[in-house]
């Protein structure tokens, strides 16, 4: 096909639509974690399903004037990161500077290309993802979103946030009170207040640094298969038969990754193989966070499941399930002793080795369910990739397709057909 031009009419700082308080805030002891301090990007697909009262709206106008009007609220996010994280004193300078915001069009329709749903994408995600202005610390501007208008009056939201100040449940939110007042909802405020309250999450003592963590390229290739919701319910039948016990599309989507990639790559049956997620906690703080929620601060602790690589590759799917909820079940335990400073390692002190498997879902965070007033994403497109760490993202393939899509770069190619049949195979 021709080649597509995307066009970059504007580039500009959005500003809070009225003074917020020139304050610092205190970031939590989560917050501080060197290794959040990276952007999180995603694009975000709307095939203009939906149906505005206004109808001559241009959804680059609608959400560049609520994004100012949510970050009179949400006004962290319109202010600049200050301190030295490495030190521990971060904070956040409630300058107003406000969100990088970039307007651009594409000269073809989005089912020129696809609906985005190919990959590689038939228009290189940079052409659609926010950058600041040459010489910025693009880890410095909390948000900056890139608004893609294409022919067919559908549009991409290119998404990128700095970690620091939130975990993906806090992101969503924030993106949500957008949707909120982009859609009116008879109200000036977003639904959900925003808490800043970073002084409620744990800060036990910090524990010696251990060694300093690799970031080898691995060359890791990316792999992505849709499951459908019946091969998904009836492995969650059959777990639930076995043990007696529910389990989640999580749990059987993550164990069979973790098990065909370690089938693939052959490790020696003795070698520690690690799964790592990072599991919420606000309901382990039900005491001190606010009771009508808002608290937007990141809120997670890394889950780490450790078995020898012969027991994965050898073990039913089941067992592999099994373990991963087990690993689950310790949370509220292994959270506990870190809060009360009895770890005797700093569970956030991340290791990017070749035998570590790092996994998210994508799929509970509140971004499927915005909706600027033209409907609902038909699908989201997560770039959490890096040539050091192996991943597995989970997501959902375009509406109106049920099921869930697995997104992996955790193998090399020399691995990659096998790892391919492995999950083939199964699913």
């Amino acid at each position: 096909m021709a080649s597509i031009t995307v066009t970059r009419r504007s580039r500009s700082f959005v500003v809070p639509a009225t003074p917020t308080s020139a304050e610092t805030l205190e970031l939590s002891a989560i917050d501080r974690v060197p290794g959040l301090r990276h952007t999180v990007r995603s694009l975000h697909v709307f095939r203009h399903g939906g149906c505005r009262v206004d109808s001559s709206a241009r959804p680059a106008d609608v959400i560049r004037s609520t994004l100012s009007h949510a970050l009179v609220e949400y006004h962290a996010f319109a202010g600049r990161f200050v301190g030295s994280v490495a030190a521990g004193e971060a904070c956040v300078a409630c300058t107003g500077d406000g969100a990088w915001f970039v307007e651009a069009a594409a000269d073809c329709s989005l089912e020129d290309v696809n609906g985005l749903d190919d990959y590689p994408l038939m228009i290189c995600e940079e052409e659609m993802l926010p950058a600041p202005e040459e010489g910025a610390d693009p880890t410095s501007i909390p948000v900056m979103m890139h608004m893609t208008e294409f022919t067919c009056g559908g549009f991409v939201v290119g998404l990128v946030t700095v970690h620091t100040i939130a975990d993906g449940l806090g992101a969503a939110q924030f993106i949500n009170a957008i949707d909120d007042l982009a859609r009116g909802l008879d109200r000036d405020r977003p639904r959900v207040a925003p808490v800043w309250a970073r002084v409620i999450i744990p800060s036990p003592p910090k524990l010696p640094p251990g060694p300093p963590p690799s970031f080898k390229s691995f060359g890791f290739q990316h792999f992505a298969t849709d499951v459908s919701s019946d091969n998904i319910a009836q492995v969650k039948a059959a777990y639930f038969q076995a043990m007696g016990q529910h389990c989640s599309t999580f749990d059987v989507a993550i164990a069979k990754v973790w098990q065909a990639r370690t089938r693939a790559i052959k490790y020696s049956p003795e070698a520690q193989v690690h799964l790592c997620f990072f599991a919420n906690t606000r309901h382990l703080l039900t005491q001190v966070l606010p009771k009508d929620g808002g608290f937007y601060g990141n809120c997670f602790y890394p889950v780490t499941v450790t078995a020898t690589a012969e027991d994965i590759a050898i073990a039913e799917l089941l067992g592999v399930i099994k373990m991963i909820r087990d690993g689950k079940a310790g949370l509220p335990l292994e959270f506990a002793k870190w809060a009360a400073g009895d770890a005797k390692v700093d569970p956030y002190q991340l290791t990017f080795e070749h035998n570590v498997l790092y996994v998210s879902d994508w799929t509970r965070l509140g971004f499927f369910e915005v909706d600027y007033g033209w409907g609902a994403p038909s699908h989201i497109i997560p770039f959490t990739y890096a040539d050091y760490m192996a991943v597995a993202l989970l997501g959902a393939p375009p509406t109106p397709t049920k099921g869930t899509r697995i997104m992996t770069q955790c193998v090399e190619a020399k691995h990659l057909e096998e790892f391919r049949d492995e999950m083939k195979g199964f699913f």
